[in-house]
Parts: C-alpha cells; sequence; structure tokens
C-alpha cells in the first residue's frame, strides 16, 4: 500500500522554478533516500509534502487521504479539518534540530502528544520515557538544549517526532548541522528505525548511508527527479551521465 503518493508536482520561488513535474511513491515500511546537489529542490519537496509551503499544482495523497489536487490548472487544497489529519499522519526531523530552547527534553517530547493530540499527561511522559531509553539519552530528561551535544539534541528531535507515532517519517539532511564525529550516532538511530519497518523519507548527503539504509533511492537535480530505482543499481550500475557525475564527488559508492 502508498502511504504516500506525489503526482507531478511544480513549485516556483518567483520567476525560479524549483519543483518541475516531479511524481514518486513511497510503500509502507520502506526507506526511501533523496540525494542531489544543493539546490535541486529536495528540502522544497519535503516542505511541500510536510504543509511549510504551498505547491502551485499537482497531487499528494498522504495515507489514502487527498491533500492536494489540481483543477483547471489551479492547486486546491483539502479542507483544513483533512489538512490537520494528514499533517498528524507524518512527522518530519529538520536539519537544526528546531527544539524548544525553553523546554526540558522531557517537556520538548510530552508538548505534542499532550497539547495536540490531548493524550493523558502520564501517558505522554510513559511514551516518552520510552523514547528516551531508545534513543540513548536515559538521565538527561531534565536538561535543556543547550545543555546537549549536538548530535543529543537531534535524537531529541527524532524522539519528539516518533511521540505522535507518524505513518512515515521524514528527515531533512539530519547530520548537516553535525560535527562528522557526531553523524555516525544519528544515522545509526535511522538504520534502527530501518530495521523497525518505520516508513521513512530522507534527504541527505550522505551517499554510503543512502546505498546501505534505503529500499528506494531517487537522484533529483535542477528541479527534476533524473533517475529513481534500486540502490544497488543506482550506485553502481547507473548508465545516466548526470548521476555518474554526480556520485563521483563520494568516495566509497
Amino acid at each position: 500500500m502508498a502511504i504516500l503518493e506525489v503526482k507531478n508536482l511544480s513549485k516556483t520561488f518567483g520567476d525560479l522554478k524549483v519543483l518541475k513535474d516531479i511524481s514518486f511513491s513511497v510503500e509502507e515500511g520502506q526507506v526511501v533516500s533523496v540525494i542531489g546537489p544543493s539546490g535541486s529542490g529536495k528540502s522544497t519537496l519535503l516542505r511541500c509534502i510536510n504543509q511549510l509551503e504551498h505547491a502551485d499544482g499537482g497531487e499528494i495523497n498522504v495515507c489514502g487521504m487527498n491533500m492536494l489536487r489540481t483543477e483547471n490548472g489551479k492547486a486546491i487544497y483539502a479542507p483544513k479539518k483533512t489538512l490537520r489529519e494528514i499533517r498528524l499522519k507524518i512527522g518530519l526531523v529538520f536539519q537544526n534540530f528546531n527544539l524548544f530552547p525553553h523546554m526540558s527534553v522531557m517537556q520538548n517530547i510530552i508538548e505534542a502528544p499532550f497539547r495536540v493530540l490531548k493524550q493523558p499527561k502520564q501517558d505522554a511522559i510513559k511514551t516518552a520515557q520510552e523514547l528516551i531509553g531508545k534513543m540513548g539519552l536515559t538521565g538527561k530528561e531534565k536538561s535543556y538544549p543547550c545543555e546537549l551535544s549536538g548530535g543529543q539534541q537531534q535524537r531529541v528531535s527524532i524522539a519528539r517526532a516518533l511521540a505522535l507515532k507518524p505513518d512515515v517519517l521524514f528527515f531533512d539532511e539530519p547530520t548537516s548541522a553535525l560535527d562528522p564525529e557526531l553523524t555516525g550516532e544519528i544515522l545509526k538511530v535511522i538504520k534502527e528505525l530501518a530495521e523497525e519497518k518505520m516508513t521513512m523519507v530522507i534527504v541527505t548527503h550522505e551517499m554510503e548511508f543512502a546505498r546501505d539504509v534505503s529500499n528506494h533511492v531517487i537522484f533529483m537535480d535542477g528541479g527534476f527527479i533524473v533517475e529513481e530505482g534500486d540502490p544497488a543499481e543506482l550506485f553502481g550500475n547507473t548508465q545516466n551521465e548526470r548521476t555518474k557525475q554526480f556520485l563521483k564527488r563520494y568516495k566509497g559508492v
């Protein structure tokens, strides 16, 4: 079953067309990595799916619910109630953590389940404690973001997204703000989620990681999907010259 379907998606900023007729789908339990040079439209694609940007046209369906359609050349979004339901089906982990600086680790994680989902506070705390343990953050419950390393902050961000029990989790370059020595701990967490069959879409510049963790890889350039397919085929046997040119910059793939 396709959890996410994107068809003919387009997005323009002024005179710059950032997304050009983007179409792909994500199946339940699948890990899809989106790779490509900076400025290729990867992050904008995630922002459109997560309702942080309004697309100019195309179609987006999440968990069988229509979020966006196009009629007579005009983008039409679903009613607010449906958009809210869709928003609760997806989670997004930002590259710059986006934690609430005035809240502790525990408060950051329970805020949305308690305020948005209206969970009983004790239930939200129990889930948060489980996630804190899973992320290797036991003992940091009362710490504030400024007291944590970048890797720890990103693990809190992942726990916060998971606390809402999303059907699909999006990562926007989750290691780009981290020192190289901290990158591995975040990639390890994401690999563990992949082993648990968490449906994920990951925008990343970590090519070896994309090859090893993904079921499907999408290569974007200039607002287009240039190539997509099985990681072993795309990384090891691509016939596309633009893909070859891009991958030449990365050792080990």
